[in-house]
């Protein structure tokens, strides 16, 4: 866990940022026995569900992960997922089509292709280093080399290489006629493919949608490349090419995002790698949007950001043709702060000759800085923004302070409504039956705790020393957690936690762990207290399983009665 989150001693644990959900004050804990659990977004478990959760693989692909990493063999039907596909056998897949386009670029099918590239001044080494192939405009002459080398129509489809026609049930390739991208995430694995048409078609660029082995919300392009020189700062991009550009001119820690406007995971990802990121994104309308999109998200995961304002060039890979590397380097040098590029973004548009355009600037400029966390921060930013608008600070200061306060008024209502409807259970969808009867649920939850913490309790229920069965839980959540708890405890390798992963999901292996963290917490946690929580849940199971006979009896009855009514009627 440690080489993704960046963990620091607090007494007997380990804390850091989660790395699940975007915070600054680290809520992430892991404990002594190895397990972790996050505070903020209720995250838990143990190393196999951390990996589960964190390289979006199942149970049985974060087992194969972790031996791969310490070097241990595992057997291969271990990584068969529901629909028949193997990670590692989409992983071996990628890896032989980018070979294949890697070929055909070389060929004469591909001489388009590389007269394309030579006008974008991409040499030979840089088209090796990234990889670049070419797909030909071919509906089936991937689909033919993948078949000759084993892979299955399944495997193609799982993987994004190849889909099945609706019209006439025959396999096609997805990417023909475009420059191919591949895909590497930080171990050298290829894990996805960019396709980039060579003139003016749609779609410009087709991506790789999620597969067994890629999810695009939690990687970046070239990150395999940039993650040993982005420690100072990391350059974020729009597009493949932007990329390609920035590291054969010199600036080796450009990533992109691939497809899609960044998400958290994605920021979340930098955090390992950096502390500052240069956003540098096509200067057009739409790229200075997603430009402002960024700086939230990034700021949220506690990121220096910086944006790259270019005139000249509408992006970096224009940039560099036309004016040179030493130029850019002194476009990044001059780069604006989050504050700054806001700021400009709100007062450009508006003339500030005139009161109302200037009132309304400065309501903006006011939400914005109230908008930051600390008052060194707002106090900085005041002082800018008063020159900018030419008005007092302490005019500005008022506002920013009234502003500020509502803001923090509307956070802690909206906890507040969180925290109630937490506790009502609503909203719930780890366990939604917990709503419609909270106190048998936390009977359920005090058997479930100390079932996971104790040998002693499990061995109590398995003998029926403690009666309960599965009949008596109330919520299916609860029943499936208890059945798999004693199926584990009665099997020939006894119970071990880290087993349950087989059977939960990251989300429901987080909320065990909250359990079992709350139960380890308490004083009392004797037979007694299990005695206690199994009666309530087995009474409870009775009186319900009585209304039911009397609403079933009530039914019968009724039923009866209209029988013997009709029957009076023939007569």
């Amino acid at each position: 866990m440690g080489s993704y989150v960046q963990l620091r001693r607090a007494g007997a644990n380990l804390s850091g940022c989660c790395p699940f959900h975007s915070e600054k004050t680290p809520s992430f804990t892991v404990f002594p026995d190895r397990h972790f659990y996050c505070f903020g977004c209720g995250a838990g478990g143990d190393v196999i569900s951390f990996i589960m959760r964190q390289e979006n693989l199942d149970y049985a692909g974060a087992i194969a992960f972790l031996a791969a990493r310490a070097g241990l063999a595992v057997p291969q039907q271990g990584e068969v997922r529901e629909d028949g596909v193997r990670r590692s056998r989409v992983l071996e897949m990628n890896k032989t089509a980018a070979r294949y386009f890697r070929e055909i670029l070389n060929t004469d099918a591909g001489a388009e292709a590389r007269a394309y590239l030579a006008k974008r001044q991409l040499s030979g080494a840089t088209v090796r280093r990234f990889g670049l192939g070419f797909a030909p405009n071919d509906f089936s002459s991937l689909y033919r080399f993948l078949r000759g080398k084993g892979y299955t129509d399944e495997e193609m489809i799982a993987g994004f290489l190849c889909r099945r026609s609706d019209r006439s049930g025959h396999m096609f390739s997805l990417f023909r006629n475009r420059i191919m991208f591949p895909i590497i995430d930080v171990a050298g694995n290829v894990i996805a493919f960019g396709g980039r048409v060579m003139d003016d078609s749609k779609p410009k660029y087709l991506n790789s949608s999620d597969t067994p082995a890629f999810k695009k919300s939690k990687n970046l392009f070239a990150l395999n490349y940039a993650k040993g020189n982005c420690a100072e700062q990391m350059i974020l991009c729009e597009g493949y090419m932007d990329v390609i550009a920035l590291h054969a001119a010199g600036f080796p820690c450009a990533v992109a995002t691939l497809g899609t406007a960044i998400t958290p995971e994605q920021a979340r990802l930098m955090t390992k790698y950096t502390s500052r990121v240069v956003i540098s994104y096509d200067s057009d309308e739409a790229g200075q949007r997603a430009a402002q999109k960024a700086l939230r998200i990034l700021g949220e995961v506690g990121l220096e950001t910086r944006v790259l304002r270019m005139t000249g060039a509408k992006d970096p890979d224009e940039y560099i043709k036309a004016y040179g590397p030493d130029r850019f380097r002194q476009l990044l040098a001059g780069s604006s702060t989050g504050f700054e590029y806001r700021l400009e973004a709100i007062l450009a548009p508006k003339d500030l000759s005139l009161a109302d355009e200037k009132i309304k600037a400065a309501a903006e400029v006011c939400r914005l800085i109230a908008a930051s966390g600390s008052r060194v921060e707002r106090e900085v930013y005041i002082l800018e923004a008063a020159k900018r608008l030419e008005l007092p600070p302490d005019i500005l200061r008022q506002d920013v302070e009234r502003e500020a306060g509502r803001m923090r008024r509307e956070q802690k209502k909206q906890e507040s409504r969180e925290a109630h409807a937490g506790a009502a259970g609503y909203g719930d969808r780890v366990n939604p039956d917990a709503a419609k009867n909270m106190r048998v649920w936390r009977g359920e939850e005090t058997v479930l705790g100390l079932m996971l913490l104790y040998d002693e309790h499990r061995a109590a229920i398995c003998s029926g020393a403690v009666p309960l069965t599965e009949e008596d839980f109330f919520t299916d959540f609860g029943r499936r957690a208890f059945g798999a708890i004693l199926e584990l405890e009665r099997s020939d390798a006894g119970f071990e936690i880290g087993l349950l992963g087989e059977h939960f999901t990251p989300e429901e292996l987080g909320r065990l762990e909250k359990m079992r963290i709350e139960r380890r917490g308490l004083s009392e946690n004797s037979i007694s207290v299990l005695r206690e929580s199994a009666e309530l849940l087995h009474s409870e199971a009775e009186r319900r399983r009585h209304a039911d006979e009397g609403a079933l009896s009530a039914v019968e009855r009724k039923r009866a009665a209209l029988a013997a009514k009709k029957k009076d009627k023939t007569t």
